[in-house]
């Protein structure tokens, strides 16, 4: 990262009252050199499914949830990164656009359960229903080896992200999605389709972008992923591009309105609150 982006994307957060930096997102066929990321693991398809070749018992054992690896690497101010061998989680294999369709067992699992064998979530109400939700999203597959978040800070010259997620409360969520109408102009800019907390972060924004639109994603509200959130926070996921646009017209804004100041003075009564200051 050049130092003029650095000090852009300083002054931009300090703003906004953003105290993290938020996370870029990136496929590559390279790991990084240290961070965060699920066991190996046969990756559960259907077709494995329906052959009886999938070992459940080892791929809950091994459970590991997306989002508990990114929170990892938001304290620690690393990568988190994920594969089709490094998955963690059967749902974030879909959500991260290397597994479809998802398997009947899964299915099953976020939705109703199966009687005397599994509980279920019970995000969806019924089986077939989660499956035609999961065909409309369709996702987009990975276009390499591995899916990983890093700070933006951390990103080299030679490395871009394709998206740029916030994990942020109220107050300073507030600014970034007035933020996104005034960049865009569109009314309809933010839209928070129900998915999982980690498909907030990828599957949707690639799924919108796909189509050629230029949409920001809120997030967060999976209850299965909500452990892995502050409390009150959400996520808010953008295009790259959009970001961009956000730093360098953020300052002709509502953002340096006394509206805003008055924001400001609520965003730092919330970090008393929560013992941030």
């Amino acid at each position: 990262m050049n130092k003029e982006y650095a000090e852009t994307l300083s002054t931009f957060l300090e703003v906004t009252g953003v105290d993290e930096v938020p996370m870029g997102i990136y496929f590559s066929d390279k790991k990084p050199d240290d961070g965060y990321s699920p066991k190996f693991n046969d990756l559960p398809t259907r077709e494995k499914e329906i052959n009886n070749e999938i070992v459940w018992q080892k791929i809950f054992a091994d459970f590991s949830c997306v989002l508990g690896k990114i929170w990892l690497a938001r304290k620690k101010k690393t990568a988190a990164y994920f594969s089709a061998d490094q998955f963690g989680c059967p749902g974030g294999a879909f959500w991260l656009g290397f597994l479809k369709p998802q398997t009947d067992t899964i299915n099953h699992y976020v939705s109703t359960g199966i009687p005397d064998r599994m509980k279920g979530e019970l995000y969806c109400d019924s089986p077939d229903h989660l499956k035609q939700i999961l065909e409309y999203i369709d996702p987009e597959p990975a276009p390499n080896k591995y899916c990983i978040f890093k700070p933006l800070n951390s990103f080299t010259k030679k490395e871009q992200p394709e998206f740029v997620t916030f994990f942020v409360r109220p107050e300073s969520l507030a600014g970034l999605h007035q933020l996104a109408t005034f960049v865009t102009n569109d009314p309809e800019v933010v839209v928070s389709p129900w998915s999982s907390a980690c498909g907030s972060l990828v599957v949707w924004p690639m799924y919108y972008q796909a189509k050629g639109l230029n949409k920001a994603v809120l997030g967060g509200w999976d209850p299965s992923g909500r452990k892995f959130f502050k409390t009150d926070e959400l996520s808010f996921t953008i295009p790259a591009s959009m970001f961009t646009d956000m730093l360098n017209r953020y300052d002709e804004s509502f953002l340096k309105t006394s509206t805003w100041k008055n924001v400001q003075k609520k965003i730092d009564r919330s970090k008393k609150t929560w013992g941030e200051v």
